[in-house]
């Protein structure tokens, strides 16, 4: 009987696919998105890397530490556990700072305040006396007095993933570390597109010398090792931000280029390219307007996969020390500062980055596959 309500079932879902897959014939791209939304692995991970981005987006609206790079450092309570608390003495000191929300978003902003970690503080006759941190036990501190006349407050910090070696909110150095793995992503793809769609197309649609040549240049290219080509350009531009983005999307157009030239060479014989040339139309039109959206299906699997890999890559270079330089944090030169910390107590400095790192990867992956499973249609 349970068998038989099973196979009932399965078959009403594959008769609802098919009236959906029919009124859809139409819009081939209908019936893509309609195939991703009944694939749950699509939409979970759609969902966790519509979360990373704004996560990257927002930046310092979510982090605990809103100063530039998340780089309040407070050595007195380093490589303390998450969850950890303490009060913090500010002491205004200096002029605040005044800029939009939309600034303080890209960029941090410069606190106004001197925070000391403290363990207790009392009011007396000479002003504000309070004991500065020292380590996990409490009376071990100086005691120091803060005039009457000095604006200050106390409030109490909590450190949800705890503090590194340095005293930095690890949550923090998390978050805008998200900034770099997602933007590393997409400014390589965009180099590796540009180049590798225009290689591809002009190898495919003229062939030739033109075919000979760049699919020479393309076998030297692919003939390298992608992680010593990517340290070999890092080495030319120099260490970097932005120097890293170009470097890792200057060896991923490969595959790309050899993709969009085979899927050319299929289309450039087609009935509606023979016609768009007895029309007249010049070359460059037939490329762009007439081949290349023909190509995009294929194409969004390849930069989905591309997209993981950069994250990869740029994580890897940051852990060699040959990516993003500090203070800016990234998820690689968080697991090189702390690595260390794996053989000891403190294992999760370590490992919730290259979690992170895993996560993302993994969610691209899997959306690359869900794409590849929905574009194939069946006729």
């Amino acid at each position: 009987m349970k068998l038989n309500l099973n196979l009932g079932f399965s078959e009403r879902r594959r008769k609802k696919e098919k009236q959906i897959d029919k009124v859809s014939s139409l819009n081939p791209d209908r019936i893509v998105l309609q195939r991703l939304l009944r694939n749950p692995v699509a939409i979970v991970s759609s969902a966790v890397i519509v979360f990373f981005i704004l996560v990257a987006i927002l930046g310092y609206w979510l982090s605990p530490d809103k100063t530039p790079f998340a780089n309040e450092q407070h050595l007195e309570i380093a490589v303390k556990k998450p969850g950890f608390k303490v009060d913090m003495l500010q002491i205004s000191d200096r002029e605040a700072v005044k800029q939009n929300i939309f600034k303080t978003m890209l960029f941090g902003k410069v606190s106004s305040t001197t925070n000391i970690p403290i363990y207790s503080h009392r009011n007396t006759e000479k002003g504000l006396e309070y004991e500065i941190f020292t380590g996990d036990n409490p009376n071990g501190g100086e005691i120091k007095y803060l005039d009457k006349n000095t604006e200050y407050r106390i409030k109490t910090r909590t450190y949800p993933l705890g503090t590194d070696r340095y005293g930095r909110c690890l949550l923090s150095q998390l978050i805008i570390g998200t900034r770099v793995s997602v933007s590393v992503g997409f400014i390589a793809i965009i180099i590796a597109i540009v180049i590798g769609i225009t290689l591809g197309a002009l190898a495919g649609y003229f062939q030739g010398k033109i075919d000979a040549v760049i699919m020479w240049f393309i076998n030297v290219v692919w003939s390298v090792p992608t992680i010593l080509l990517v340290i070999a350009i890092t080495f030319a531009l120099g260490k970097g931000f932005w120097q890293i983005f170009v470097a890792v999307g200057l060896t991923m157009w490969v595959d790309i280029a050899r993709m969009v030239r085979g899927q050319v060479l299929s289309l450039k014989e087609k009935e509606f390219v023979l016609a768009g040339k007895v029309l007249g139309f010049s070359n460059a039109r037939i490329i762009i307007k007439h081949i290349l959206p023909n190509v995009v299906n294929a194409l969004t699997v390849i930069i989905t996969s591309n997209f993981a890999t950069a994250i990869l890559q740029e994580a890897g270079l940051s852990f060699l020390g040959l990516g993003v330089q500090p203070p800016m944090p990234s998820w690689g030169s968080m697991i090189k500062e702390n690595y260390g910390y794996i053989i000891l107590d403190a294992a999760y400095m370590a490992i919730i980055p290259g979690l992170a790192i895993m996560i993302l990867v993994l969610s691209f992956f899997m959306l690359g596959n869900a794409i590849r499973q929905a574009t194939e249609i069946k006729q």
